[in-house]
């Protein structure tokens, strides 16, 4: 029987504040900040692939604010390339996410096609969503957080929606042609242009904090997104969720999945950026990366999967090589595209780590988590305990247990709330 490092379970005191009505918030912020609209103008609201916490009646709520002004709002998948590059795959990932017609009050209208908008200032072009360019106006609604392949005034937003989301396929490709540098400069630069062009009405914001839930929405009137989304990233940064240690030898991901991060894993929790040219982050230092699974909402797109050392076999039979393509290829980040070697279980990529991190098992420092969006609750090897950084309580021991087919018996909830309360009195090691 092999041996695995006594570990035990922690909890990280992250940022918890959470928005108690996010629907009502949404559609109030809208309300403050929108311009008049004529009866029955049609308007386009920006709808993205990534797990955003309360995304759905955050949407009603934009949707809502837009019927009460008389306008007619309609959903558009602002997503670039996402969904296999179809306008089938944007609107069925929407849907796995909960976001319908009938669940926020508004038709999807999903296109792949892009209408030419001019060029930036500095001669780039612009591209967009044809039913977005053919509305009345656009409310742009999304997350503002760290990217995951560079840094920034502007990273992940509203900017980028604009200037990537809405530009689909096309404008995605176009933009991510020019390299690292040149989405540092150009995502603002395009957004910049298309609010300078009239089009977009209104901006709504959301900060998530650190437990996964809705820390802030912020409604912006147009000519306000590019200087309050820079402010509202400054302030994502101070509460991002971190792994609590600088370096480990080993770290088990149960999930990656564009619902999770544009890379499958956040490249700023792993330390790994993969991006020939571009340093690697200053920490964490990680030796061995194992993801043993797909996330169902990722529809078999699994950019980010080249991040891992070691994949298992159930989460290489996931992968919709197509869809990967499609990102990989109008992304142009070929590395985190790469399919690692995919073990038959989740016990045999564990002890490949183990055997090969070069460490005897008893001294190992391993860590795992159930995807990089969710770091309140994670396991630690008993070596990695003095390197625990910031506010982290023992919660109790634990164990690596399989069942029959050799995969973790607690994969489908481990980090939950529910598995360690339930785990506290297991003795473990």
């Amino acid at each position: 029987m092999a041996y695995y490092p006594h570990m035990f379970l922690i909890k990280q005191t992250l940022l918890a504040d959470t928005v108690a009505d996010p629907e009502g918030l949404a559609c109030a912020e809208l309300t403050r900040v929108l311009p008049p609209l004529k009866r029955g103008a049609p308007v386009a609201v920006t709808a993205g692939s990534r797990g955003i916490a309360a995304i759905v009646p955050i949407l009603r709520g934009v949707c809502s604010a837009l019927r009460h002004a008389g306008a007619r709002p309609f959903l558009v998948p602002a997503m670039g390339s996402h969904g296999g590059a179809t306008a089938s795959g944007q609107e069925a990932l929407l849907a796995a996410l909960g976001i319908t017609e009938e669940s926020v009050g508004a038709p999807v209208r999903a296109t792949m096609e892009t209408v030419f908008l001019g060029e930036t200032a500095e001669g780039t072009a612009v591209y967009m969503d044809r039913y977005a360019a053919e509305a009345a106006g656009i409310v742009v609604v999304a997350r503002v957080k760290h990217h995951t392949d560079f840094t920034g005034q502007w990273e992940s937003g509203l900017a980028k929606m604009l200037a990537i989301g809405l530009g689909k396929e096309t404008g995605a490709r176009y933009l991510h042609s020019f390299g690292v540098a040149g989405l540092r400069r150009l995502i603002p630069a395009t957004a910049a242009a298309i609010i300078a062009q009239g089009r977009v009405l209104a901006g709504i914001a959301i900060l998530e904090n650190a437990v996964g839930g809705v820390w802030q929405i912020a409604g912006m009137k147009a000519h306000e997104i590019l200087p309050k989304e820079a402010d509202l990233l400054a302030l994502e940064k101070t509460s991002a969720p971190r792994l609590p240690f600088s370096e480990a030898d080993v770290l088990l991901v149960d999930y990656i999945g564009k619902d999770i991060s544009g890379t499958g894993m956040d490249t700023r929790v792993i330390g790994r950026m993969r991006i020939p040219g571009e340093p690697e982050p200053e920490r964490p230092r990680i030796g061995l990366v194992a993801a043993l699974d797909l996330s169902e909402t990722s529809h078999g797109n699994a950019n980010g999967v080249g991040l891992a050392d070691v994949i298992t076999e159930r989460l290489s039979c996931k992968i919709d090589h197509l869809a990967l393509r499609a990102n990989a290829a109008a992304c142009g980040f070929w590395e985190r595209a790469k399919v690692p070697v995919a073990f038959p279980t989740d016990q045999e990529a564990i002890e490949a780590c183990l055997a090969s991190c070069g460490r005897p098992t008893g001294e190992v420092r391993l860590c795992r988590i159930r995807d990089t969006m969710h770091l309140e609750y994670i396991a630690v090897s008993e070596a990695l305990l003095p390197s625990l950084e910031g506010s982290c309580a023992v919660v109790g021991r634990y164990e690596l247990l399989f069942d029959e087919l050799g995969n973790l018996s607690d994969h489908h909830h481990f980090g939950t709330q529910l598995m360690f309360s339930a785990s506290n009195s297991s003795t473990g090691g």
